[in-house]
């Protein structure tokens, strides 16, 4: 619904109250206590004004006649002054407590919905929604959901009050009660005209909250890429754009609410003064007393709430459609992986086998044909290298053969086993991926690797041994409860990559797949980390996406891809002897490996000398 819209579309409305209804469903019993107290707050509300009456009536008015009163009247008045009003208090305490329990209940429940649905959809649906997008939708989204329900049990608890206030003011003075009733029309249709005003306005500012989180998560994300490019200035004016948008439609709320708060405020006050001359008229006339006259002009005083009440149910409306929306978008999102019942063998190193593999991504423009027709195999224990230039489906032939993704057409199996045939979970106890990008966790180094599960310190030195990291660990100050900080902050590139080999071999996969997963590490370093794999005997398959011509040769075989197609396996020497294609390329990479060990080896003379220099100078 666009900010300048003045029509109220009936379908918020309606969509707004099933969203309610949910809640309600989902939430019986708290609901009944949080209207039950609301219908206790509403009862005594009215019911001060009947004590109000009746102490005006019988003990104020004497005093002032006669000049004097009791001790027991005015102890009698005050009891039922204060137990109204102690009554009143609880139902105040009851209906908000139980209230916001609802509340947060509700945020709580699709929260964790949302997030073990972000668990289950495939790799290719996040592709497609930003993460700043998706952290609105568990978060301020669910929030918007559920805004309506706090003043929720107020609303209902307060037509109640509505009804017994009316019936009381009819039953004390019916004329003076037609009289204050015309207000109420006036009231309500200043409500819907609030409404219709405020309901576009509310929808535009939540639409830009989840926007704003975006820009916000990007930029944050890409702070290395913004600062080495000298990017601040215009990722600074690109969220600012965004944040003075939001801020703009705040005020555009906060405009419509200021305008039509003091008019509701002032009308039921106009009302209580029409009451009080009709009555005064009244009064003098001898057709109602002083104290029916106090107890209708409370009331008055008191009616115009509950039509606010319903007001700020019905304001937080469009809000809570808008979030409920993005989040039911979530939770109806199809394209979940499905599973079937086999379990995964065990033992030693597991059967790889490839068989006419085929895979597009969806794009707006249609499907991008990435794999056509792969087929290769990896015998039990035996190193794979998949070597191929860059865009040739390397790394998404990776995320296939740990299910992350599955073939359009043709199937990746494990031991004869189709991934698909596999038991939830299967696929993660037999195989694991250390990808190209290293995430670890703002823990310790053993957090990092467990994750969680009871993983003995043993295995885990064990782990780190085989991925050459025991060394840097053990220097570390606690060891491995040394935290790492956020993405392993404190940690070098070629640490963070075999902390996260670590973690994969630590859950003794029998199939562990390698994407370039050694990149930033030293050449010696990743050779023996592959020569540790290998001297594993047959406990382990490995496939590891390969650059350097030192990691490609300790492969037992090599299958050389390009442009999604397998166009040659074999062994590195026979590679090189009979594919052009693939000796141009891996000499390609080992020219630009001698380049960068040249820059960097002419950087480290260019710092010895200079400080061969300031060293002389010194002197």
């Amino acid at each position: 619904m666009p900010p300048g819209s003045s029509r109220v579309n009936p379908r918020v409305l309606r969509e707004g109250l099933g969203v309610l209804w949910v809640a309600v469903r989902a939430e019986p019993w708290v609901f009944a206590l949080s209207v039950a107290a609301s219908v206790l707050y509403a009862a005594m509300t009215v019911g001060t004004a009947t004590v109000l009456g009746r102490v005006t009536e019988h003990v104020v008015l004497p005093a002032f006649r006669e000049g004097r009163t009791t001790a027991g009247a005015l102890a009698l008045a005050a009891a039922a002054i204060v137990a109204v009003s102690a009554l009143k208090a609880l139902g105040v305490a009851g209906r908000r407590f139980y209230a916001g329990l609802m509340q947060y209940r509700m945020q709580a429940r699709y929260r964790r919905a949302v997030t073990r649905q972000y668990l289950r959809l495939p790799l290719a649906w996040h592709h497609r929604h930003p993460t700043g997008q998706l952290l609105s939708n568990a978060n301020a989204d669910v929030e918007a959901s559920w805004a309506p329900i706090a003043p929720l049990p107020m609303a209902v608890g307060v037509v109640f009050m509505l009804l017994i206030a009316a019936v009381s003011i009819l039953l004390t003075d019916v004329t003076v009660a037609l009289v204050g009733f015309l207000v109420f029309p006036a009231i309500a249709l200043l409500n819907v005209v609030y409404q219709r005003r405020l309901a576009p306005v509310a929808t535009h500012a939540q639409q830009l909250r989840a926007e704003v989180s975006e820009v916000a998560h990007e930029s944050f994300e890409g702070g290395l890429v913004v600062k080495t490019l000298g990017r601040e200035t215009a990722e600074t004016e690109r969220f600012a754009g965004r944040a003075a948008a939001l801020r703009d439609a705040n005020i555009a709320v906060g405009r419509v609410r200021g305008l039509f708060d003091p008019v509701l405020e002032a009308l039921p006050s106009l009302g209580v003064l029409a009451v009080l001359m009709i009555g005064s008229l009244r009064l003098r006339s001898g057709a109602m007393t002083a104290g029916d006259l106090v107890q209708v002009a409370y009331l008055f005083t008191l009616l115009a709430f509950p039509i606010r009440a319903l007001g700020w149910v019905l304001a937080e409306v469009p809000r809570s459609v808008v979030g409920w929306r993005q989040v039911r978008g979530v939770l109806d999102a199809g394209g979940s992986l499905p599973y079937g019942a086999a379990e995964p063998a065990s033992g030693s190193a597991a059967d790889l086998e490839v068989r006419g593999v085929r895979f597009a991504y969806e794009t707006e423009d249609g499907p991008a044909r990435v794999l056509h027709d792969v087929s290769f195999g990896a015998a039990p224990g035996r190193t794979v290298a998949v070597v191929g230039p860059t865009g040739s489906g390397k790394s998404t032939l990776t995320s296939l053969l740990v299910r992350l993704v599955d073939p359009h057409d043709g199937s990746v199996l494990l031991d004869g086993t189709d991934l698909r045939d596999l038991r939830h979970g299967g696929v993660a106890a037999t195989a694991a991926l250390v990808p190209q990008q290293t995430f670890l966790f703002d823990d310790t180094v053993r957090g990092n690797i467990t994750l969680g599960q009871d993983v003995p310190d043993d295995r885990v030195w064990e782990a780190l041994r085989l991925a050459q990291a025991d060394g840097f660990v053990a220097a570390l100050p606690d060891g491995l409860d040394t935290r790492v900080g956020e993405r392993g902050a404190t940690l070098s590139g070629g640490q963070r990559q075999r902390l996260a080999l670590a973690r994969a071999l630590a859950r003794r996969p029998r199939l562990l797949v390698l994407d370039d997963a050694t990149s930033a590490v030293d050449p010696q370093v990743e050779q023996r980390i592959l020569a540790g794999l290998r001297e594993g005997g047959d406990g382990v398959t490995v496939v590891v996406v390969a650059y350097r011509k030192a990691t490609i040769a300790l492969a037992d075989e090599v299958v050389y891809v390009e442009h999604g197609r397998v166009l040659d396996r074999g062994a590195h020497a026979e590679l090189l002897e009979r594919s052009e294609g693939y000796r141009n390329l891996v000499n390609a990479y080992e020219r630009a490996e001698a380049e960068q060990e040249a820059v960097e080896n002419e950087t480290t003379e260019g710092e010895a000398l200079g400080n061969e220099t300031g060293e002389e100078a010194l002197r």
